[in-house]
């Protein structure tokens, strides 16, 4: 899957989908401007780097629309209606929580680094990364640092593009593979007996390969 996140006038940006499974999704316009990184770019770069299959950007790669709708009018309706009764589970909920935190912690991390802010803000959620997240918060901060150079530079109408390189859950859950329809055996043989000769009554020899 990819998504290219495409700066616009006013403030504003876009993201556009393009993936191999779901329904062709509509552009829309993201939430949260930012001249440097977009409320969203930050939580697809969070989830990606933390393997987070049912967060935001997981769910779009597994065939939900999510936070955007069917590009076709006509089934608009019916793709919603159809999101909206399919249960969570904990694992969404629990991955929906943990890139929230994530992207809370790592934005204003990055724009301390970066000069943007003298201190980090007293709101940081207890959810806060652990000592043990070190590396992985480094390797967010590392792409946050290229996306934002990239995003900086870009005129109005120019776009940056990421590529989500996880499977889709879907397409990880094993086939069902059907049963190969039995076959009755000739009357009068026990299926895996050999031929028996029509004038002798013995069992003939197997062929030979």
């Amino acid at each position: 899957m990819q998504v290219t996140f495409t700066k616009a006038a006013g403030r504003r940006y876009f993201m556009a989908v393009i993936r191999d499974r779901g329904v062709a999704l509509a552009p829309r316009q993201g939430p949260g401007y930012h001249d440097h990184l977009p409320h969203d770019a930050v939580h697809f770069i969070v989830e990606s780097e933390a393997g987070l299959t049912r967060g935001v950007f997981g769910r779009i790669a597994d065939g939900e629309s999510n936070i955007f709708t069917a590009a076709d009018p006509r089934t608009q309706r019916r793709v919603a209606r159809r999101e909206a009764r399919r249960p969570r589970s904990e694992t969404d909920s629990r991955e929906m929580a943990r890139s929230e935190a994530l992207a809370s912690v790592c934005l204003p991390l990055w724009e301390r680094r970066a000069g943007l802010r003298a201190e980090l803000p007293k709101w940081l959620p207890p959810e806060a990364p652990t000592p043990a997240d070190s590396e992985l918060v480094r390797r967010i901060l590392a792409r946050l640092d290229d996306f934002a150079a990239r995003w900086h530079a870009l005129p109005v109408g120019g776009g940056v593009t990421l590529t989500w390189v996880f499977h889709s859950a879907a397409a990880n859950r094993p086939q069902k593979h059907r049963r190969a329809p039995h076959r009755a055996a000739p009357s009068g043989r026990t299926p895996g007996t050999p031929r028996a000769d029509s004038r002798t009554g013995r069992p003939t020899a197997a062929p030979a390969r």
